[in-house]
């Protein structure tokens, strides 16, 4: 079973928090158990954005961790009606104060959805409302 790692997970991983790294890493380990990690283009730019570029393809080879590239139309397809669906959404809530979604985080579950069937991701709330039918695994759980 291929699973797709969102960038927060790396975040986990990489910050420092002693608890929230052991409980990525676990996951990490756990979802490469039953078959391939990939990540999408916009989680690689994500963790260029944030980490030196070399650091991120080394440590990407060593956990055997693949971008996949080919991001196909049915997923930019996907990612802009269901980023479209959540701007409408907001719109109407005047009053939301959760987090703002950029469409980054729409373009990592329409890969999962179209290019894996797992997502690995902290940010379930916002996956499970708008990608309901791809399986997400949290490295809470």
């Amino acid at each position: 079973m291929k699973t797709a790692v969102d960038t927060n997970v790396f975040i986990a991983l990489f910050c420092g928090e002693e608890e929230a790294s052991a409980s990525a890493q676990a996951a990490l380990e756990a979802a490469r158990s039953t078959g391939p990690l990939v990540i999408s283009p916009a989680v690689y730019s994500e963790l260029v954005a944030g980490r030196d570029a070399s650091f991120v393809e080394r440590f990407l080879a060593e956990k055997g961790i693949e971008v996949d590239w080919d991001q196909n139309r049915d997923a930019w397809r996907t990612a802009g009606v269901r980023y479209g669906e959540y701007a409408r959404v907001r719109r109407r809530q005047k009053g939301d104060t959760g987090p703002r979604r950029i469409l980054a985080d729409f373009l990592i579950g329409a890969h999962a959805l179209h290019r894996a069937q797992v997502l690995l991701t902290s940010d379930t709330g916002i996956n499970g409302t708008y990608f309901s039918e791809l399986t997400l695994q949290s490295p809470t759980t």
